[in-house]
């Protein structure tokens, strides 16, 4: 997720305050990594500047003067490419869990205790996931949803490495 292109998104949505796109961009897309203030107007002024929104004038409120931002055309156009555009599968076949495999038998650790650990660590984290999902929340239900389907695939790749081991290690011994 590019937090420029959702901010725009936000933006063509309505015309708002930073503080107002900050909560707004948390209770979506901020699950467990909420946005920074700094990087909303360090953002915002890289938009401004490139003639993707405009700023108001500044107005006196609770606090600091705040300014009320609007999307441009520009700033429209480029949110309705992106949203047109598929996100692309993953491009390179080449994953942390399969380095880790792979090392670790070219180094003659116990590359099956690796795979057990990152089980079970998966298996924990399904868990969490499962009680995010509990708690009703439609946004975090979905998002639970795919961080657990990418998980799941995840163990069926570790339990075909797991079966394939010793093919593996003859292969990266060999080699």
């Amino acid at each position: 997720m590019t937090v420029p292109l959702a901010l725009l998104g936000l933006l063509d949505r309505e015309p708002s305050y930073g503080y107002d796109l900050k909560r707004a961009y948390d209770t979506y897309f901020g699950r467990g990594k909420p946005l920074p203030f700094g990087q909303v107007y360090s953002t915002l002024a890289r938009l401004a500047r490139d003639g993707k929104v405009t700023a108001g004038r500044s107005e006196p409120g609770e606090g600091p003067d705040r300014k009320r931002y609007s999307v441009t055309p520009l700033g429209k156009q480029e949110v309705e490419a992106w949203l047109t555009e598929p996100v692309a599968a993953e491009p390179f076949l080449q994953t942390v869990l399969f380095t880790k495999v792979v090392l670790a038998l070219m180094l003659g650790h116990d590359a099956q205790r690796y795979l057990d650990l990152q089980r079970a660590t998966h298996m924990r984290r399904m868990r969490e996931l499962s009680e995010v999902k509990r708690g009703g929340v439609l946004v975090d239900t979905l998002l639970a949803d795919h961080a657990l389907f990418h998980l799941e695939a995840d163990l069926r790749w570790i339990d075909v490495t797991s079966a394939r081991l010793g093919a593996l290690a003859e292969t990266v011994r060999g080699a």
